[in-house]
């Protein structure tokens, strides 16, 4: 077993990664921009380093010099940044060192989803119908649309996240949105190679976690559930998947051990498959997306349900162990659920909303992964999480009911936050029963946005409360609450333009006005 990593990453997974290492008896060493010297994965870090060159953390060259640096034995990449970058994985490797990870031939074979999809096919693991060919004529991909049958999706084959992709209902919208998602895939990814697929009407996002040996061992832990998300982004994720037979689990499983077997892989990843939800989850139902050859960001899921720790088996693999477990060994206990708190701005389209966070205090019943403590702050250089709040009970109801409950009780002072909106999430109906209900899929979200983002105005008790305690200092606010006369201020809560006149009277009486458009000029004392 290694004695010392260095970890490529930042933020909550580095945290979480560095969490086993210490548990194992490994000293982790921390890597940092600028940005992030004080971060708490540097806190929690036997060594710190600097990043030299760029001090990006895509810099491979200076990641590589700062673990030989550091005397580093291997070095865990987390997720996103350098994870899935399979000349990283040959630098690493050409430096002495070990990548705790899959072969860099694995990561090319599954990095562009043309070639994947192929390769799947020709390995009998179901692939949706569709064009991936080379010849990237526009004539040829709109006639290869008009053979599929619309809607169709265009998808960059490079692409991640929802960029470079495009829905087409109909013909005559085809041109324009080849063009917009070539163009963007060019500027996300450097290429602009498209495929095109049929569209799947009533979308669940089902993956399976795979886990192989350098051996040629592999096992599956089962399936999570990421049909909710919004703009291919995911937001929550469960595991086990509501309302999946076992016999559909088995196919989806076995089909995943084979894409596993096919690539010669090592390491944890990722089957991710789509399922036509609108009439059940069938066997004949399910056809392979792409394969992430990393940890995920909603591995807990899968650790709760499992018992077991996807981190300590990682290092172990990377070390040349066995896997620990058999397939008979492996079973699910419950069920988990994930929802990711963000930084950001549900009411405004969920924009980023970088800044302080002053107070987090989670509630309870929930296992939090993260790397955010009081008195630090969200940059907007980076992605704008706060945490990973994960339940895990007996059933489904009960750890959603859970979380949600969790959710509620979490106490955060500072940015704006997407609390609200994942509990309102949490509670939906539809939610409640999908393993039965064909409205759950992945556009659910987007169907029911202005619900799920529906903000309700304070009432006149809290907007005085704000007013009194926002004031700039005690003194102040004893004479403005205890003075002679009467004040009148306006007050706006920050963010969200709710402005109102408020005036204490000599009798300590509070008066709210009503809401104004633009705040007022103070009137003087």
């Amino acid at each position: 077993m290694f004695s010392r990593i260095l970890i490529a990453n930042r933020g909550e997974i580095a945290c979480r990664i560095m969490a086993t290492a210490r548990q194992m008896g490994i000293e982790t060493v921390a890597v940092h921009s600028t940005a992030d010297a004080q971060a708490q994965h540097v806190q929690m870090a036997e060594i710190v380093l600097p990043l030299g060159g760029s001090g990006d953390y895509l810099d491979k060259d200076a990641v590589v010099a700062a673990a030989v640096a550091s005397g580093a034995e291997a070095i865990h990449p987390g997720y996103g940044f350098l994870s899935e970058n399979p000349d990283f994985v040959t630098a690493v490797e050409a430096a002495g060192l070990v990548f705790i990870g899959p072969p860099a031939d694995a990561i090319r074979a599954m990095g562009l989803k043309d070639a994947a999809k192929t390769l799947m096919q020709d390995a009998g693991v179901p692939v949706v119908p569709g064009y991936h060919g080379s010849d990237q004529d526009p004539k040829v991909l709109a006639k290869a649309a008009d053979e599929i049958g619309y809607p169709v999706l265009i998808k960059a084959r490079a692409g991640g996240g929802g960029k470079g992709m495009r829905l087409v209902d109909d013909p005559s919208d085809f041109d324009a949105a080849l063009e917009s998602a070539v163009r963007e895939g060019t500027a996300s990814f450097g290429d602009g190679h498209v495929l095109i697929e049929k569209y799947i009407a009533a979308p669940r996002h089902i993956e399976v976690q795979i886990f192989a040996d350098k051996a040629g061992g592999v096992v599956h832990l089962f399936e999570r559930d990421c049909t909710m998300q919004r703009r291919h982004q995911k937001v929550i994720e469960e595991a086990p998947a509501p309302g999946m037979p076992d016999g559909v689990r088995a196919a989806m499983c076995d089909a995943a051990i084979t894409a596993a077997h096919t690539i010669g892989y090592a390491g944890a990843g990722t089957i991710e498959f789509i399922m036509d939800g609108s009439a059940g989850l069938r066997e004949d139902g399910f056809w392979f997306m792409e394969m992430n050859t990393r940890l995920q960001v909603e591995h807990p899921v899968t650790e709760a349900i499992t018992g077991i720790d996807l981190v300590e088996w990682q290092l172990r693999v990377a070390a040349g162990e066995a896997l620990p477990l058999s397939q008979d060994d492996i079973s699910i206990t419950g069920h988990a659920v994930e929802a990711r708190l963000y930084a950001e701005d549900p009411v405004r389209d969920f924009m980023p909303a970088p800044g302080p966070v002053d107070r987090f205090v989670p509630g309870p019943g929930m296992r939090v992964d993260s790397g955010i403590a009081d008195g630090d702050a969200v940059t907007p250089l980076y992605d704008p999480m706060i945490a990973k709040m994960i339940s895990h009970a007996a059933d489904r109801s009960a750890a959603f009911a859970a979380l949600a409950d969790g959710l509620d009780a979490t106490h955060f002072i500072g940015t704006k936050t997407n609390i609200a909106f994942l509990v309102d999430l949490l509670r939906h109906p539809v939610v409640a029963d999908a393993g039965s209900n064909p409205d759950f899929d992945t556009g659910l979200i987007g169907r029911d946005l202005a619900s799920l983002t529906e903000q309700l105005s304070p009432d006149n008790d809290l907007l005085a409360l704000a007013f009194v305690v926002t004031l700039p200092d005690p003194a102040a606010r004893a004479r403005r609450i205890w003075g002679q006369g009467s004040v009148r201020r306006h007050l706006q809560i920050s963010g969200d333009v709710l402005c109102r006149r408020v005036r204490f009277g000599a009798d300590d009486q509070i008066f709210i006005g009503p809401e104004h458009d633009e705040p007022e000029h103070d009137e003087p004392e």
